[in-house]
């Protein structure tokens, strides 16, 4: 498998803010990870479970 393309929101800008990199792993996996240091692993969640959680953010019910 060829490696994840790594993406960060458009609205992060060039700061160097608290950002988080998200990428498709698998057909079944999505993955996030801090972009400040991207080699310190990496949160796997289901399609599913990053939509509930894009909602929530969405919403403001959570903040990261």
């Amino acid at each position: 498998m060829a490696s994840p393309t790594w993406r960060k929101s458009t609205h992060s800008g060039a700061q160097e803010g608290a950002c988080i990199e998200v990428a498709r792993l698998f057909s079944t996996t999505i993955g996030l990870r801090d972009s400040k240091n991207p080699d310190a692993g990496h949160l796997s969640l289901s399609p599913e479970s990053f939509s509930v959680l894009l909602t929530h953010l969405k919403r403001g019910n959570l903040t990261l």
